[in-house]
């Protein structure tokens, strides 16, 4: 795919026409990020971000006028699509697919942000991964989803199952543990994200809860096991996010997980410039789900009454 210009108003991506409007529009006034820039960003992580797009059912938000401005959520496709993007109705309701990078980049064209997904692909019954969210109070307490991150990995290293973690782009961290395709029910790995977020909460009851109530949870951490389940969804790896900061939901690898690490530190800039100096840390991700023992983490719970 050819590169960006300010006279592209229409170029071919894998053999779409796209139209580019209004490129030199600021979506990131503070920082000087035009749509432009945006949308170079998108089709540099486009490889990377499209496993984890394909054939979910997408919820997007969009910032026509930059980050500063209005947003809203929007889950239709609109009439206007171009004949090219792919859709699937469900409960009346018709999602877009994002499973291109033509369908990306017409996406970031109409300032669109923020990629939010379930945790099954449309098709499928049962989720292709597990995802722990780790909710400090503000990016002050980020330490807290560090100090979680790391026993929950600790725990599931115990128990020979395989994760990945990444940046929410806001102020917390996601630790994810691939499953074998459409294997496990929703019942299933409740089982397992409420024992791991119960033991986490009762070993560190003055850092951790697993209180819903923002009001109650006081300086702790929130270990989010709820929001994994069935028509709920989390932010895609290497999405961004509205914030003014043009902070990236980033990938890491686990010996990044330190006291050194803050969310701050994954702007679209740097995570542009990262992945071409390192490469992605999630790119076994969705071989590993074929190796991942999480049947045998069930047995065990049912042995222990769990």
């Amino acid at each position: 795919m050819g590169k960006f210009t300010k006279a592209h108003s229409e170029l071919m991506v894998a053999g779409k026409k796209l139209s580019i409007s209004n490129p030199e529009k600021l979506l990131w006034r503070r920082l000087g990020i035009k749509k432009i820039d945006y949308l170079h960003y998108l089709s540099e992580v486009a490889p990377f971000m499209l496993p984890f797009l394909n054939e979910r059912l997408l919820t997007v938000i969009r910032f026509p006028n930059g980050i500063h401005k209005e947003s809203f959520y929007q889950k239709n496709c609109p009439d206007y699509a171009p004949t090219f993007i792919k859709t699937v109705t469900h409960e009346g309701i018709d999602y877009l697919l994002c499973n291109d990078i033509a369908t990306l980049l017409w996406l970031g064209n109409q300032a669109a942000i923020e990629y939010h997904i379930p945790f099954q692909p449309y098709h499928a019954r049962h989720p292709s991964e597990i995802v722990f969210d780790l909710d400090p109070p503000s990016q002050n307490e980020f330490s807290l989803a560090v100090e979680a991150a790391l026993q929950l990995k600790q725990i599931c290293d115990k128990l020979q199952l395989i994760t990945y973690v990444k940046t929410s782009g806001n102020k917390g961290l996601q630790v994810y543990l691939p499953l074998e395709n459409n294997k496990f029910s929703y019942a299933d790995t409740r089982r397992f994200t409420a024992f791991i977020a119960e033991y986490l909460v009762k070993k560190n009851t003055a850092w951790f809860t697993t209180e819903r109530l923002k009001k109650h949870r006081g300086k702790r951490l929130y270990i989010d096991y709820v929001q994994h389940a069935e028509g709920k969804t989390i932010i895609a790896p290497y999405s961004c996010r509205g914030n003014d900061q043009a902070l990236v939901a980033t990938p890491l690898d686990w010996k990044e997980v330190n006291e050194n690490l803050h969310p701050r530190q994954f702007s679209l800039d740097v995570v542009r410039t990262r992945l071409k100096r390192k490469g992605c840390p999630f790119q076994s991700f969705h071989e590993s789900k074929e190796v991942q023992q999480f049947a045998n983490v069930l047995t065990w719970l049912s042995e222990h009454g769990a």
